[in-house]
């Protein structure tokens, strides 16, 4: 009997343990999406911006190949470097969404279940814990029939 009790103990702190972990955990996961999200945001503004300066760019390239001579070659060579940095432009505005859809949203709905989760437990184990011990406390306090 003493060895159960000893790991019902063991167990009970375990759980309680796990929940403090969860509980405690949050400020750093929730700092991690904040962050997250900010980047997320500035990566789409950087995108934005990359976008309307190809824009410009491929203007100046367009404007240089109609001409004649030299500046044709040149034209031709910047028309090649912006369609190179359309695809940096590109591989930029996956990652953006990639981070958005596949970290940050579900991690932020990971956090709020994760709190109602160790909230819920928690107050079960509580009242588990109140009533053990009143379960407890009468058994001492009864006397022994002979």
């Amino acid at each position: 009997m003493e060895g159960v009790e000893k790991d019902c103990g063991a167990l009970g702190w375990l759980f309680q343990a796990l929940v403090n972990d969860m509980k405690y955990s949050y400020p750093v996961w929730e700092d991690f999406t904040a962050k997250a999200t900010k980047l997320h945001s500035q990566l789409r503004t950087t995108v934005l911006a990359a976008a309307a300066f190809l824009d410009a760019f491929q203007k100046v390239a367009d404007m240089a190949t109609s001409t004649r001579g030299a500046t044709r070659d040149i034209g031709s060579a910047l028309t090649r470097m912006c369609m190179r940095h359309r695809s940096i432009e590109a591989k930029l505005r996956h990652l953006t969404n990639a981070l958005m859809e596949k970290l940050i949203a579900p991690l932020h709905d990971k956090i709020e279940e994760w709190k109602k989760t160790s909230h819920f437990p928690q107050t079960h184990q509580d009242k588990e814990d109140h009533i053990n011990h009143k379960n407890h406390a009468g058994y001492l306090h009864t006397k022994p029939e002979m």
